[in-house]
This record gives structure tokens, C-alpha cells and sequence, in this order.
């Protein structure tokens, strides 16, 4: 027997949602998974303005030298030659992590410098001075 269009057909259509919420749990629960957080080095920090300056890493080392010239990382202070070794103690895990320091606007030039020099001589191979952006 032959249906025609014109029939008026009493049975209910419905839309079965169960995949699609499915696929927005799995979605969810993939970007959940795949979040990086950042570490960040536990004191503000006055940066200068040198126009751009690259994003954070997800997998970096933070370093911040205050306007009192004081090395923070992790919210600890450090000596000059103690964040050298603890930038060699990290790079051994990976030693193609990044170092960003995050010198203050009133920081000196100096302490910075060294600050830099010291992660060179402990093996990091990329080494940022972080400003505003």
C-alpha cells in the first residue's frame, strides 16, 4: 500500500539528544583534561613597557627579580648562585624549557643581567626577559 504526501500520518517524530549530549560530555571532559595552567612566580612584579613581548609558556621556568633586586621563584627568595642551581636541577628533566625572567621596572639592569647570565651557565638554552605587552 502506497503512502501519499497528502496522508495525515499520526505517528510522532522525535529527536534522540543522547548522542549529542554524549559528545558535549566528551568534548568537556577533553578540554578539562588538555587545560594548562601557569605557574606563576608568587610576587607582582612592575614590568617596563618595550612594546611586544612573547606569550608565557605553559611548560616555563618564571623567575622574578623584585625592585629590591631580591630572585624569586616558587614564592622563595634566592642568591645569584642559588637560582643557578635550581635552574640546573630543572633543566635536567627537560633541558629544552624556557626561562622567563620577570624583572620589575625598578629592578637593575644588573641583577637582571645576571640573573640571565646565571641560567645560560646552567645549561638553559632559551632565556626571555618578560615586559607588558
Amino acid at each position: 500500500m502506497k503512502k501519499s504526501l497528502a496522508q495525515d500520518d499520526s505517528d510522532q517524530v522525535a529527536v534522540d539528544l543522547s548522542p549529542m549530549i554524549d559528545c558535549i560530555f566528551i568534548l568537556l571532559i577533553f578540554f578539562i583534561v588538555t587545560t594548562v595552567f601557569v605557574e606563576e612566580t608568587g610576587v607582582k612584579v612592575n614590568k617596563p613597557d618595550i612594546g611586544s613581548s612573547s606569550g608565557l609558556n605553559s611548560n616555563s621556568i618564571l623567575i622574578a627579580v623584585t625592585n629590591e633586586d631580591k630572585i624569586i621563584y616558587g614564592g622563595k627568595s634566592y642568591s645569584l648562585q642559588g637560582i643557578g642551581s635550581i635552574v640546573k636541577q630543572l633543566l635536567a628533566a627537560d633541558s629544552n624549557t624556557p626561562v622567563i625572567i620577570q624583572g620589575d621596572s625598578k629592578a637593575s639592569h644588573g641583577m637582571v643581567q645576571r640573573v640571565h647570565g646565571q641560567c645560560k651557565t646552567a645549561g638553559a638554552l632559551s632565556v626571555s626577559v618578560s615586559s607588558k605587552s
